[in-house]
C-alpha cells in the first residue's frame, strides 16, 4: 500500500470532517464543520492510500511568526504506521516554506509531538492561540490539552527551551511553583 501526502481538495471536505468529528465525538479533539474545513482548505493536507483517506492535518496562522498544527487526525485503522508523523513533517515543511518562525499545537498526545521536536510550554505562552480559538471552546476553563511549541529558526537563534517546570504553570499548585522557582535561583 503506497501512502501519499497531498493538498486537500474540495472533494475531500466531507471525508475530512467525518474523520475529525469521529474523534470529536469521543472528546479527543474539537469538531470541525465543512465551512471551517473549507476556509482552511489551502493549508489542509491529507494522507491517502489507494484513494482512502487515512489522515489529515492543517496549518493555521495565529500571528505573523506563529502557526498552529490543527485538526491532526489519523484513521483508527491506520494508527501506528507513522502517518501522523508524516503529516506533521509535511506541515512543518509548509511552515518553513512560508517563513513561519514557530509552530504550536495543543494536544492530548504530548509524547507524539515531542518525538517531532516540539517541547512543552505553558498554555499562556501561546496567547494568540488562546484568544484566536480557545476562548470560545467549552473546555476553556478546564482544558486538558498540553501546549507544544517548535521553533523553526536557525538552531543557534532559538536559545534553550524553557525549563521543564515552566510547563507546570497551568497545573501545579502554587507551593510547588514557588519551590521550583526558589531552587532554580539557587543553581
Amino acid at each position: 500500500m503506497s501512502l501519499s501526502i497531498r493538498a486537500a481538495a474540495a472533494g475531500d471536505i466531507t471525508a475530512i470532517c467525518a474523520l475529525i468529528n469521529s474523534f470529536a465525538a469521543r472528546n479527543l479533539m474539537l469538531p470541525r464543520s465543512e465551512t471551517q474545513v473549507n476556509a482552511a482548505l489551502p493549508r489542509f493536507l491529507i494522507a491517502e492510500a489507494e484513494g482512502e483517506l487515512l489522515g489529515c492535518g492543517s496549518l493555521v496562522d495565529l500571528a505573523p511568526d506563529l502557526a498552529e498544527i490543527r485538526s491532526l487526525a489519523v484513521a483508527a485503522t491506520a494508527h501506528g504506521r507513522g502517518i501522523g508523523g508524516d503529516i506533521v513533517s509535511a506541515l512543518l515543511e509548509m511552515a518553513r516554506t512560508l517563513g513561519t518562525a514557530q509552530v504550536c499545537a495543543l494536544t492530548l498526545r504530548p509524547n507524539f509531538f515531542q518525538r517531532q521536536g516540539f517541547h512543552i510550554v505553558g498554555r499562556w505562552t501561546l496567547t494568540p492561540k488562546v484568544w484566536h480559538e480557545c476562548v470560545y471552546c467549552p473546555k476553556f476553563h478546564r482544558c486538558d490539552e498540553v501546549a507544544m511549541l517548535l521553533d523553526l529558526r536557525d538552531p543557534a537563534a532559538r536559545g534553550a527551551p524553557p525549563p521543564w517546570w515552566h510547563s507546570m504553570a497551568d497545573h501545579a499548585p502554587q507551593s510547588v511553583l514557588r519551590w521550583l522557582a526558589r531552587n532554580a535561583r539557587e543553581r
